[in-house]
């Protein structure tokens, strides 16, 4: 069998925790299932400051280049706040996103069954939540130019970002979704500002004509985002695929992230454009959750978001669906049986630890 090279970026914060409870599941499938991962791993964020003076290397920037796929944790804390603003912990996640190419980001949020009551919404609002935010990720106002602060004297200053989007970009994040949209319930929802943006009546005018031109077969709608994000805690199962900019993509996502209870839950895939002769994409795979610092190096982080990005990785890098499809159903199984790190713990539940946690998932996948 052909090896399938992985490159681990555990980070900062919790991300180690939550990366050595993916660690185990790639060493059992290994050693069970014959599944060929050769792992290596890096450094990023804070901890590649610390050790580099970058947010990443250009040595580990390269490695990354050439795996099949990249297990992101989470990168910052207090402790790199005062860092040059070129080489803050984000600034890792940044440079992988835009020198990779990993243009399309998709961010489910799945309730399960089991945390419905978990939710601050009522239960019938969120019970059965399956929605995909598909937002594009290397453009827009995060990397237009210029961007800088301009020093106009007397005391005041001028901040400036840029949000710029070309034809190109705003058609392949659309047929992105729209082909995603083929194998859910074929509908998307496109999110802007047109009433304000030029950017957002761009943003309208390329989507509609993409899909008259190659995906009449979806339902399409527009929506402003500011109302989006309205409807979103309003009646959120309305929606089945959301494409959007990455200034609203960023915020949209994680207000559908806690519709299910916890950051800590969520997975996301950042993909970049097939390749022309292998058809492969480069793609990089992270939990929603930040590093939270706050909770570092205590054993109660939720290791569910980053196992749950394997899963992604496992179905969209590696074409292993049914191992997506078993990982996936474990950890319903487990949270099922009432297991509970400390952010999803609720009356009646068995509160464990990460590694428990992880341990749990990891036998229930292996049956």
């Amino acid at each position: 069998m052909a090896t399938r090279s992985l490159f681990l970026l555990p980070g900062d914060g919790i991300g180690p925790e939550a990366m050595a409870e993916v660690r185990k599941i790639i060493a059992y499938m290994n050693e069970k299932e014959a599944a060929g991962f050769a792992t290596d791993e890096g450094l990023v964020g804070g901890s590649a400051y610390d050790a580099h003076g970058q947010a990443i290397s250009d040595a580990d920037m390269d490695k990354a280049m050439a795996a099949d796929a990249v297990l992101f944790g989470a990168v910052g804390g207090p402790k790199w706040d005062a860092v040059p603003y070129e080489v803050r912990p984000e600034a890792g996640l940044l440079r992988l996103r835009k020198d990779m190419e990993l243009f399309a980001n998709l961010r489910p949020a799945i309730c399960y069954p089991a945390l419905a009551n978990s939710s601050s919404l009522k239960k019938d609002v969120i019970e059965g939540l399956d929605i995909l935010i598909v937002r594009e990720l290397t453009g827009g106002v995060y990397f237009g130019e210029p961007k800088e602060i301009i020093d106009l004297g007397n005391g005041q200053k001028r901040g400036i970002d840029t949000q710029v989007y070309d034809t190109y970009e705003i058609e392949r994040i659309s047929a992105v979704a729209f082909e995603l949209a083929r194998t859910r319930r074929n509908e998307v929802c496109s999110m802007e500002k047109r009433n304000v943006m030029k950017s957002g009546v761009l943003w309208n005018e390329v989507v509609t004509a993409t899909h008259k031109a190659r995906f009449s077969d979806v339902k399409l709608s527009h929506m402003l985002a500011d109302a989006g994000g309205m409807q979103l805690v309003r009646w959120p199962k309305q929606f089945d695929v959301i494409v959007t900019d990455n200034l609203f993509g960023d915020m949209l996502s994680d207000i559908a992230a806690m519709l299910t209870g916890s950051l800590g839950m969520l997975p996301s895939a950042s993909l970049g454009a097939p390749d022309a002769k292998t058809g492969k994409r480069k793609a990089l795979y992270e939990p929603v959750h930040g590093s939270a610092p706050d909770i570092a190096g205590q054993g109660i982080a939720n290791p569910i978001a980053m196992i749950a990005s394997f899963a992604m990785c496992l179905r969209y890098s590696f074409n292993m669906v049914a191992e997506a499809d078993r990982l996936e159903a474990a950890i319903a199984t487990v949270l099922d049986k009432g297991l509970r790190t400390g952010d999803i713990m609720s009356d009646g539940c068995q509160k464990v630890s990460t590694v428990e946690m992880g341990d749990a998932i990891l036998a229930a996948y292996a049956g």
